[in-house]
Order: structure tokens, then C-alpha cells, then sequence
């Protein structure tokens, strides 16, 4: 028992031409196939031009000029004839018309036909006979004396007639071979109209072939494998990332469905692995919480519990400064100085601390703030340090913003305050405010015309407790331009020392016109790295 022998089946081997190399091909014969149409068009067009103006240049305006040549003709023969019978001059003005009709059409005739061999045999013909009958008859009866009928008339008048009728039979067989050519001329016109519709039908079919082919193998070789894709992407999309991408069409294709599914895969990894980091997120973001809170705790602590004795502290030494102060010997009455100074420095700083802590987390709600009424209020609330500076403080209009009206007087204050303050000995504080639009922001510059700030520090003194000077030389806690920093950061503004100014300090900075959330700088960070960085 034999049994059959079975071929498997071969899988389709998928395309290995790119969309590219498919487009290249299909345009090269989409042209090729419209070149050959477009040069048969091109020269069916010329075929038809060419027999058209043959037609209407030549074998019709040289058959109207034969039937004129004849008319010519005929009117030399009525001449001469009525002249010979009759011998009257008026007869021989058709004569010298025809002759000079003559003349033209022959001329006329001899250029229209020009490379017309047969043609121009018949016009040579017809001239030969003509030539002929006015040499026997025409002149020498025209020469003839007026007044009486000319003998040659009675004695040629049948060699007249036999020649006449020979130039009538030379112009009946031009003018019949000319109605032939151009019989022929427009058979041929219409043939070639006729080919010419043909070939533009044809033109006309391929185009609409060539399309339909074009539309259906970018539908099946381009538009169904994007749709899939696009289905495939849209499935993934709505979740269900397990779902693979089909690859189908060109190579580019495939490759491009590959490179999606690898990005599909990729895109679950990260998703399993950005899960577990969203757990651990989620713990640290309760640790962040808690510490928050006991950040919370800190600053009522520190603004009420820590207040407290320190408060104590500073009135008993206070009190033992002024009971005792000259009691004791000149060293107990410097160390209860310096502890005084220490108590009071140790309270002003707690209260800057606060201060700078609560910017970006306690505040107003922000509110339509006029600046220049702000600017007023703090030079009046520096107006005993601007009096004895003997400061001159300018300003331009300054805008109305939406913003904290706590934290713009802070911000003024503390900037009039240091020009003011780091003033030079030898001239009084000249402090000029500017206000300009720059975009969707106003940008100030604080100028004044005291000690400056050196290029390498103009970054250093927007850190919290970052002091310039000693205590000694110029008092505070160095928060006042970190506060600041905050402050316009909260805003969505910037702020920074111009390094080009050489003649004291100018402070730059932009405020937002309506407020932006930014986050703001931990104030716990910025205190250990400045805890951290030695003090000059």
C-alpha cells in the first residue's frame, strides 16, 4: 500500500522592498509608461498641427489662388479678343490687369508650393501654355493700332482658340491635382484627429489605471498595516499592555510595528518597575508627612516654648546690667554685657528664622498689592536709619501686583534696609528703585552706591546665614537677602547681584503679576549646608 506524499505549504515571505524602494519603482514606470504615452501624444499633436497647417496654409490658399490665376486668365483672353474684333483701347485694361494678377498669383502659387515637385510641374505647365498664347496671339494683337479691329484676330483665330484651350486644360489639371492634395490633406487631418483622440483615451484610461493601482497598493501596502498598528497602539493605549503589535507590510513597516512592540515591552518593565518605586514613593512621601509635622511642631516650639526663657534670660540679665552694672569689678560688668548681647542677638535670630520659615507656607491670600504704597510704608517704618544715613532714596511708578502683602513689605525692607545699612563712610546713601514690564513680568533693580558686593560672592549671599562681615562691623543675621531669594522665588520670579556694577550694589530681580506656586527652598536644608560651609 503506497501512500501520497504530501508538499507542505511555504509560508508568504514577507516584503523585504521599504515603502521607499516600492514608491521609487512604482513612480520610475508610473513615468516611464506616461513618457512613452505623453511623447505619442506629443507627437500625434505635431502630426495634426503640422497637417493642419498644411491644409489651411497651403493646398486651400493654393487652390483659391489657382481658381484667382484663372479668373486673371480668363480676363487677358476677353481682352485681347474684344480688342482684336474691335480695336478699342478700353479692352485692353482687363489685358494689363490679368498681366499683373498674373504675375502675383504665379508668384504666389511658385511659394506655396515650394517643394511640391508634381505642383510645381502643373504651374509650369500652365506658365508654358500661357507664355505660349501670349506670345502667338496676346501681344502681338495688343500691338496692334487702336481705332480698327486687328487682322491677326480673323487670320489666328483658330490657332487662338487651340491655344487657349491648351492653357484651359494645363490650369483644369493643376487645379484638379490640387483638389486631389487636399482631399488627401484632409483625410490625413482627420485620421490623425482621430488618432490623436485616440491616444489621449488611452493617456486618459492609463492615468485612471495607474491611480486605481497606486490607490490600491497604498491601501493594502500602507493604510490596512498603519490601521492595524494604530489599532494595536490604541489597545496598549487603553491599558492593555499585554496586547502584542502586529507587523505587517514593507520593511520599514515591520521594522516601525518591531520597534513599537520593543518600546511596548520596554514600557511594561518600566511600568512593573515604576510601580514598586510608586510604593516606596507613597512610604517615603508618609515619612516626608510626619517630619513635616514635627517641622510644624518645631516652629511652634521655637516661637513660643524657646521664646519663653529666652525672654527670661535677657530681662534678668537686663536687670542685672542696670542693678548691678558698676557694682562689681570691670570684668563682671563685661560679661553680663555680653550676656545680654547674646540674649538679644539669640532672639532676634529665632524671630528671623520664623520669619524666613513661614515664607511659602504661612501666608495671606494673595491680593491686588500697589507697590508704591508698600514702598511707602517701609521708608516710613525705616525712617530713623534713612534719617540718620542722611539717605536719598528714588523710586520709579511701581505696578500693582496680586501677591502676599506681608511678604512684599518683608521684600522692601529688607532691601532698602541694607542699602541703607552697607552704606560707605565718606558719602551719604543714594538708593535708586526701577520698575520695568519684561514679558509676563515686572523686573526691579534695587541701586545704591555703598560698598558693593564682589563677583565671587554674589551667590554666597543669598544663603541663609551667610555673613559678608562680622557682627561688629555691620549688625543682623544674615537672613535678610535669603528671605528675600524666597520670597521672589514664591512670587515666580528670580533674583541676583549684577556683576557689572562697579559703583556700589545693584540687586536684580522679577515678580510675577499674578502668583505662581513655586516651591520653595527648605529652609532646614539651606541652615545645615550653611552650618556646614565656614563663615568669614
Amino acid at each position: 500500500m503506497t501512500g501520497k506524499t504530501t508538499r507542505p505549504l511555504r509560508a508568504r515571505k514577507p516584503f523585504v522592498w521599504t515603502t521607499r524602494r516600492w514608491l521609487r519603482v512604482g513612480v520610475a514606470v508610473s513615468l516611464a509608461v506616461l513618457a512613452v504615452l505623453g511623447g505619442t501624444g506629443a507627437w500625434v499633436l505635431g502630426r495634426t498641427a503640422t497637417i493642419s497647417y498644411e491644409l489651411a496654409d497651403v493646398r486651400s490658399p493654393a487652390l483659391s489662388t489657382a481658381f484667382r490665376l484663372e479668373s486673371a486668365l480668363l480676363n487677358q483672353e476677353t481682352g485681347i479678343r474684344g480688342y482684336g474684333l474691335t480695336g478699342t483701347p478700353e479692352f485692353l485694361e482687363p489685358y494689363q490687369r490679368g498681366l499683373t494678377d498674373q504675375n502675383a498669383y504665379t508668384a504666389q502659387l511658385a511659394q506655396l508650393l515650394e517643394g511640391d515637385s508634381r505642383a510645381l510641374g502643373d504651374l509650369k505647365a500652365v506658365r508654358d501654355a500661357v507664355s505660349r498664347w501670349q506670345e502667338r496671339i496676346a501681344r502681338p494683337v495688343a500691338a496692334s493700332p487702336p481705332g480698327a479691329p486687328s487682322p491677326l484676330t480673323t487670320e489666328r483665330a483658330a490657332e487662338a482658340k487651340e491655344a487657349f484651350d491648351t492653357v484651359r486644360q494645363a490650369m483644369a489639371g493643376q487645379q484638379e491635382r490640387l483638389r486631389a492634395e487636399r482631399a488627401r490633406t484632409r483625410a490625413d487631418l482627420a485620421a490623425t484627429i482621430r488618432l490623436r483622440n485616440w491616444v489621449f483615451a488611452a493617456i486618459a484610461a492609463v492615468i485612471v489605471l495607474l491611480a486605481a493601482l497606486v490607490f490600491e497598493g497604498l491601501r493594502r501596502g500602507i493604510n490596512r498595516p498603519l490601521e492595524q498598528l494604530a489599532s494595536d497602539a490604541r489597545t496598549v493605549a487603553g491599558g492593555d499592555f499585554g496586547h502584542p503589535i502586529s507587523s505587517a507590510g514593507p520593511a520599514d513597516l515591520r521594522r516601525l510595528g518591531s520597534e513599537i512592540d520593543f518600546m511596548r515591552r520596554r514600557l511594561v518593565r518600566e511600568l512593573a518597575f515604576s510601580e514598586e518605586a510608586r510604593r516606596r514613593l507613597d512610604a517615603q512621601t508618609a515619612d516626608l508627612q510626619r517630619s513635616n509635622a514635627e517641622l510644624e511642631q518645631f516652629a511652634y516650639v521655637a516661637s513660643h516654648d524657646l521664646q519663653e526663657p529666652l525672654r527670661k534670660v535677657s530681662s534678668f540679665t537686663q536687670l542685672l546690667q542696670r542693678r548691678y552694672g558698676g557694682q562689681l569689678d570691670a570684668k563682671a560688668d563685661q560679661y553680663i554685657g555680653i550676656a545680654v548681647d547674646g540674649a538679644n542677638r539669640m532672639q532676634t535670630l529665632i524671630n528671623d528664622l520664623l520669619d524666613f520659615s513661614r515664607v511659602g507656607r504661612v501666608h495671606h491670600d494673595p491680593e491686588k498689592v500697589d507697590l508704591d504704597a508698600v514702598m511707602e510704608r517701609t521708608l516710613a517704618a525705616l525712617s530713623v536709619g534713612i534719617e540718620e544715613a542722611g539717605a536719598s532714596i528714588t523710586h520709579d511708578p511701581l505696578p500693582t501686583l496680586v501677591a502676599d502683602p506681608t511678604q512684599m513689605g518683608m521684600l522692601w525692607q529688607n532691601l532698602i534696609g541694607n542699602a541703607v545699612k552697607f552704606r560707605r563712610p565718606d558719602r551719604a546713601p543714594e538708593i535708586r528703585v526701577t520698575a520695568a514690564r519684561d514679558g509676563e513680568l515686572w523686573r526691579f533693580t534695587v541701586t545704591d552706591n555703598g560698598i558693593g558686593i564682589a563677583p565671587e560672592y554674589a551667590e554666597k549671599v543669598f544663603v541663609i546665614f551667610q555673613r559678608l562681615h562680622t557682627k561688629d562691623v555691620y549688625p543682623g543675621s544674615g537672613i535678610g537677602l535669603a528671605m528675600c531669594k524666597k520670597i521672589v522665588e514664591f512670587q515666580g520670579g528670580t533674583i541676583a547681584v549684577d556683576p557689572e556694577y562697579r559703583d556700589g550694589t545693584r540687586i536684580s530681580f522679577t515678580l510675577a503679576a499674578e502668583p505662581l506656586q513655586a516651591a520653595p527652598s527648605s529652609a532646614i536644608a539651606e541652615a545645615t549646608r550653611a552650618a556646614a560651609e565656614p563663615s568669614p
